[in-house]
């Protein structure tokens, strides 16, 4: 969770929606990623769909465990259904609840950390910036 919390720094440090995502496997990052839809003016471009596109193809990832600094929203949850990831480890849930029970109905094991660092930085963003939050969210939680 460090890596994917110093990923959503990077993120929050370049004027974006401050969500890291790390995947692992067999202990080894294979990908890292950030939410980059100001940066890259790309509604699509969240944290875990930037960390699948930096790992790349792979074929299989039933094997690998993504871990997120937020808990995903429906796009990533898809994201992360479609190529059979099956562990997620999540920071928070407290600032968007997202579709863990969603994830965790489909047979993914979701763990959430409730990690103070995750909350207390994305507290301080949507403070900060509330359009470009609820641009991210489509408005709605």
């Amino acid at each position: 969770m460090r890596e994917a919390y110093a990923q959503a720094r990077t993120s929050y440090e370049a004027g974006g929606v401050p969500v890291g995502a790390v995947m692992v496997e067999n202990g080894e990052v294979i990908g890292r990623g950030h939410n980059r839809r100001v940066q890259d003016a790309n509604p699509v471009s969240h944290g875990e769909t930037d960390c699948m596109k930096n790992a790349g193809r792979r074929p299989d990832y039933s094997n690998v465990t993504m871990y997120t600094t937020l808990s995903p929203c429906m796009m990533c949850t898809g994201t992360i259904l479609q190529f059979g990831i099956r562990r997620v480890v999540i920071g928070e849930a407290k600032s968007f609840a997202g579709n863990i029970e969603f994830l965790s109905g489909r047979g993914v094991e979701v763990v959430l950390m409730h990690d103070e660092a995750c909350i207390a930085l994305m507290s301080r963003f949507i403070e900060e910036r509330p359009d470009l939050w609820y641009e991210d969210i489509a408005g709605n939680g």
